[in-house]
C-alpha cells in the first residue's frame, strides 16, 4: 500500500479528497478487518475503503494498477448474482473485461485442480434481498 489506512482516514479529514481517490490503497486493501479490529476510534476500515473505490469508479479516477477496478467489478458482480462470491465465474468475469486470457492461467489451473475453486456456485437464500440491495444503492 502506498497509504497505510490511518493516514487514509486523516487525508479524508484534511479535505485531499482527489490524493485518497488517485491512492493504491483503497484497491489494494482486502478487507481483511485487521486495522479495523485495531482502531481505537471503531473505523470500519473495510466499509471505508469499498466506499472510496465506488467513488473513485463513479468520479471516474483510474487507479495505477492495470485492470484493478474491472477486478473489483467482477466480484461485485459475483456479489449480485449469487450473494456470495464464486471464484471461476468472477475470473472469467474478470479475464473477459480485461481481455487478459494467459496470465496466472497455469496457477489457475492448479487451484482448479486441487479443489480450490469450485466449478459450480452455491447461492444463498436471499439472493432477491441481495438484489433489492443493489438496486436501492443504484438510486
Amino acid at each position: 500500500m502506498d497509504i497505510r489506512p490511518n493516514n487514509i482516514v486523516r487525508m479524508i479529514q484534511m479535505g485531499m479528497k482527489e490524493a485518497v481517490l488517485r491512492s493504491s490503497a483503497i484497491w489494494l486493501c482486502v478487507s481483511c478487518e485487521t486495522c479495523g479490529t485495531r482502531c481505537p476510534n471503531d473505523i470500519d476500515i473495510g466499509v471505508l475503503m469499498d466506499t472510496l473505490r465506488e467513488m473513485s469508479i463513479k468520479e471516474g479516477v483510474h487507479p495505477k494498477e492495470k485492470n484493478i477496478h474491472l477486478l473489483h467489478e467482477a466480484f461485485i458482480q459475483s456479489i449480485k448474482r449469487g450473494g456470495r462470491v464464486h471464484e471461476a465465474t468472477m475470473l472469467i468475469d474478470y479475464k473477459l473485461r480485461s481481455k487478459d486470457f494467459f496470465t496466472d492461467l497455469v496457477s489457475g489451473m492448479v487451484l482448479f485442480l486441487k479443489g480450490k475453486i469450485p466449478l459450480f456456485p452455491k447461492f444463498i437464500k436471499g439472493r432477491k434481498e441481495i438484489k433489492r440491495i443493489f438496486e436501492r444503492c443504484q438510486k
